[in-house]
């Protein structure tokens, strides 16, 4: 019998086969780690998510532990110095992005109570189990991905268009677009999915 495979997107790289079997399509549930990726998946706008991946602890560290409560009372100081870092990719509209980004995290947070249960009501609460059989089977945006869009600009949000949200949906395990021939393409029972 033969080994189950992987996807394809990974390429052999060790750190991104790591995040493709432990992290992408895993449902999240913790708000600190939901505002990582948001942030993140911002700053891979136009970017590949390699190139992302691999600053992930520059950005750790230049942004205080992905922490929202921290980033949201940043000033033009810290703006400067987010700027002049080299570990992370320094475009000016991200970064101002990622600062208003947390501010309007924290009052989602205030309205819900936790910004995991607003986010993951645009898939019913249940993780979306694409049964993909081909990496062009992979889609890059969805109806539920268009919806969350749309409210989070309407919250203030930044760099969340339909594409960027739809990465964050497989980062945050609310799709599952794993192969179905992939070694780790069974979601975690506790999770729910839905066909």
């Amino acid at each position: 019998m033969s080994e189950p495979s992987t996807c394809d997107w990974p390429s052999h790289d060790p750190l991104m086969t790591r995040y493709h079997d432990e992290e992408w399509g895993v449902p999240l549930h913790d708000d600190q780690k939901l505002f990582e990726f948001m942030l993140l998946d911002a700053f891979q706008a136009g970017l590949s998510w390699k190139t992302v991946l691999y600053k992930r602890e520059n950005f750790r560290k230049a942004f205080d532990g992905f922490d929202p409560v921290i980033i949201a009372a940043y000033g033009e100081e810290d703006y400067d110095r987010l700027l002049a870092d080299e570990g992370i990719i320094r475009n000016r509209a991200k970064i101002r992005g990622s600062i208003q980004n947390a501010r309007c995290f924290l009052e989602v947070q205030k309205e819900f109570g936790t910004f995991d249960r607003y986010i993951w009501q645009f898939t019913g609460g249940k993780t979306i189990n694409n049964q993909c059989k081909s990496l062009k089977d992979i889609q890059a945006t969805s109806k539920e991905s268009d919806a969350m869009s749309k409210d989070l600009k309407s919250r203030g949000f930044k760099f969340v268009g339909s594409t960027i949200c739809y990465a964050f949906m497989q980062a945050a395990g609310m799709v599952n677009d794993h192969l179905v021939t992939c070694r780790v393409s069974t979601p975690s029972p506790s999770c729910g999915s839905r066909s």
